[in-house]
């Protein structure tokens, strides 16, 4: 059934309905439902968790990790102290 088709027929449904309390049931269970979706991630989300200490190690740890690539080939990896992240 398609979803448009099942929110007719749901829709249908409860207007039949002339129970109070199933009402007040229904209405709940759309109440829950609303405040239990998440939304999508933003970077902003992020913002103040790291101190600007730790954000000059994570750049330093970045930087460093970049220049491992030359021409190509990997370079050795030194071990990067990022696990605190």
């Amino acid at each position: 059934m398609y979803a448009e088709t099942r929110k007719i027929h749901l829709i249908e449904e409860v207007l039949k309905v002339n129970n109070e309390g199933l009402l007040v049931a229904l209405e709940s269970v759309i109440i829950k439902a609303k405040k239990t979706v998440t939304k999508k991630p933003s970077i902003y989300d992020f913002l103040g968790i790291l101190s600007k200490k730790e954000t000059k190690e994570m750049r330093k740890a970045i930087k460093e990790s970049a220049e491992i690539i030359n021409d190509g080939h990997f370079k050795e990896i030194p071990t990067l102290n990022i696990e605190k992240w």
